[in-house]
């Protein structure tokens, strides 16, 4: 059915405007949405295992041989260890900033209860929700590795900075600054290069921190010690004092677009000695993500990946075409409408012509061929 001209006018008119809609729409989405999308999310929660990777170095110092009446410290060697973390959000937390809570222990799992407890460490940080980097108020984070009486975590205030639980969204080739909770320090984590894990693209970046004393970060118990030089198991007499040393080669695999951490692993070495130089080894084992923490980190770096693909592309790309079609056919169709002209009417009404009225002249009004002429009567009044 024809649409009349004001019709077409009207309809032209909405064409236009829901085309130029959504072409504003397919302008604006990947600016807001992915924006609220490389938030991090308030309901995170996160739980990642490591292992020892079996055919390496996995020694670990038996603490009880210390403080045996007799004999040298004793290593024990392949270790079977498990390192567990269980990150979640905490408050303070709203609309730009978050606080993550990770508690993280390292256990030997050939013995049970706390005697296979090997480290234990509580971890606060308050972050910006989109470059993951802690934020500049001090302290802006807390680190406990100690317990009071009643066996309830003692936090120190530790100012945090560089990266630490996620990378940033559209994570770059380049170095980063990465925090070592060990060290409470800062250090540069270098890009390596890209590969590839379980058919995931990822970057792999890689930190090592220097020789650093643990009696200079912490005054715990455990990082300074003195026993006799036979205990220690090194030549001399009498009393030797060792402090606590760390070392560390940290290896990170991250998936670009999202900054998800899909696989990570550190080969940690811990040892007493009078100076940098190792001499009595407390651990030294290489830890990496379990195959099942590898597979739930390519889990939800997919999910993500599909939002910002979504939001970011998929959806602007229709509504770019939906409305540059809105807005072509819109305007042919206001062209087309706005260009006709009403017919003119053909003659006058019905009663143009009366009895006895002026005839017809030109070709204002034509007889049609198949009228039957007028025929004249001639009527004569008798006297």
């Amino acid at each position: 059915m024809a649409l009349s001209a004001g019709t077409r006018r009207t309809v032209a008119c909405l064409l236009v405007g829901l085309g130029a809609l959504l072409i504003v729409a397919a302008l604006l989405i990947p600016t807001y949405t992915v924006g609220k999308l490389a938030k991090t999310p308030l309901d995170l929660e996160i739980t990642t295992i490591a292992t020892n990777v079996p055919g390496e170095d996995s020694l670990v110092l038996d603490s009880k041989s210390l403080t045996a009446p007799e004999g040298a410290a004793k290593i024990d060697s392949n270790v079977p260890l498990v390192s567990q973390r269980f990150l979640t959000v905490e408050e303070p937390s709203d609309a730009t900033e978050m606080t993550v809570q990770a508690g993280q222990t390292l256990r030997r799992i050939d013995k049970q209860g706390d005697t296979g407890l090997l480290t234990a460490t509580i971890d606060r940080v308050t972050i910006d929700r989109k470059t993951g980097e802690p934020v500049s108020k001090e302290p802006n984070g807390s680190i406990a590795v100690n317990v009071d009486k009643e066996m309830k975590p003692v936090a120190d205030p530790v100012q945090h900075t560089g990266l630490q639980y996620r990378f940033p969204i559209g994570t770059e080739q380049k170095t980063y600054p990465y925090f070592d909770l060990n060290a409470r320090k800062t250090f540069d984590i270098n890009y390596v290069g890209e590969t590839e894990i379980n058919s995931m693209q990822v970057y792999h970046f890689q930190q090592t921190i220097p020789a650093t004393n643990l009696n200079d970060v912490v005054k715990a118990p455990t990082n300074r010690l003195t026993f006799p030089a036979a205990k220690w198991g090194v030549p001399g007499d009498g009393d030797v004092t060792m402090s606590r040393w760390y070392t560390n080669t940290r290896d990170v695999w991250v998936e670009p677009k999202t900054g998800t951490v899909i696989k990570g692993g550190e080969q940690i070495h811990l040892y007493y000695g009078r100076d940098s130089k190792p001499e009595v080894t407390a651990l030294k084992s290489h830890i990496v993500f379990d195959e099942n923490t590898i597979e739930s980190q390519i889990s939800v770096a997919k999910e993500n990946i599909d939002k910002l693909s979504l939001y970011g592309r998929i959806m602007p790309i229709v509504l770019g075409v939906l409305g540059v079609i809105a807005l072509i056919v819109g305007i042919i169709l206001g062209v087309r409408g706005g260009g006709s002209t009403p017919a003119p009417a053909r003659g006058g009404g019905p009663l143009s012509q009366g009895r006895g009225g002026p005839a017809p002249t030109g070709g204002g009004a034509r007889r049609a061929d198949n009228d039957p002429p007028t025929e004249q009567i001639n009527v004569t009044k008798q006297p």
